[in-house]
């Protein structure tokens, strides 16, 4: 048997396997799994932020609460300093009063942002909860749905092994350098080989020259389609 021939063979067996690992992707219980795991991954990622979000608002009280602490220090140091030195004339009264307002602006300007940030902290906490909860709905149904999957893959996978085997036999005796072709056409056209139509190529219908044409009747090794580089056999 000449080796395109035994090539178009192993294509056969080939695409059946190529058919079967698409129908065990395609499973609607492994389809719901992915849904599952990703949606649960998702959740985790949206905890993880909340929590580094959390950590960035409790730093920020900390630190918001030492300055307004120092700032209620100076603002009772000035008062003191009013009480025990008064201010000479009426401009340098105006001028320290100034400075305890703006002291006291501040503290009413930082503490503002303590209350909007344990607010905001509030609602980050009802958003982790909620998507915990999320999380673990979805792992209940994950764990449900498994065990049918893991069934159906051990079962499918004893058939995939079959027709691999069988893919393996009709592989025997093709020279080498035809399969790396077959190989090679295969990652971007598939099936890598087809038969010749009227004229045309098989695989993606386009009209081929007269020369290539001429090149695949009178036995040429391994002729390829121009435009979608297919492996091109006579008709049957």
């Amino acid at each position: 048997m000449e080796q395109l021939e035994m090539l178009w063979l192993y294509q056969q067996a080939d695409m059946e396997v190529e058919r079967f690992e698409r129908k065990m992707r395609q499973n609607p219980n492994r389809q719901q799994l992915i849904k599952h795991r990703d949606f649960i991954l998702e959740q985790q990622n949206v905890v993880k932020k909340v929590e580094a979000d959390v950590a960035m608002m409790s730093d920020r009280v900390e630190a918001l609460s030492d300055e307004i602490k120092r700032l209620q220090n100076s603002v009772q140091a000035l008062g003191e300093q009013l009480q025990n030195n008064p201010p000479q004339d009426i401009e340098e009264t105006r001028r320290q009063l100034e400075g305890a307002q703006k002291l006291v602006d501040t503290i009413s300007r930082y503490e503002s942002e303590i209350q909007k940030i344990r607010k905001d902290s509030e609602a980050r906490d009802k958003q982790q909860h909620d998507a915990r909860l999320r999380a673990a709905k979805a792992r209940q149904e994950y764990e449900r749905i498994k065990p049918a999957y893991d069934k159906e893959y051990k079962e499918q996978s004893v058939e995939l092994e079959k027709l691999r085997a069988k893919a393996q036999e009709a592989a025997k005796g093709i020279e080498e350098a035809y399969m790396e072709k077959y190989k090679t056409i295969k990652k971007h056209s598939l099936p890598p080989m087809t038969r010749l139509n009227s004229d045309r190529c098989g695989g993606c219908n386009m009209s081929l020259p007269a020369a290539v044409l001429s090149q695949i009747r009178t036995g040429a090794a391994a002729v390829e389609c121009e435009n979608c580089g297919r492996i091109i056999l006579i008709e049957q």
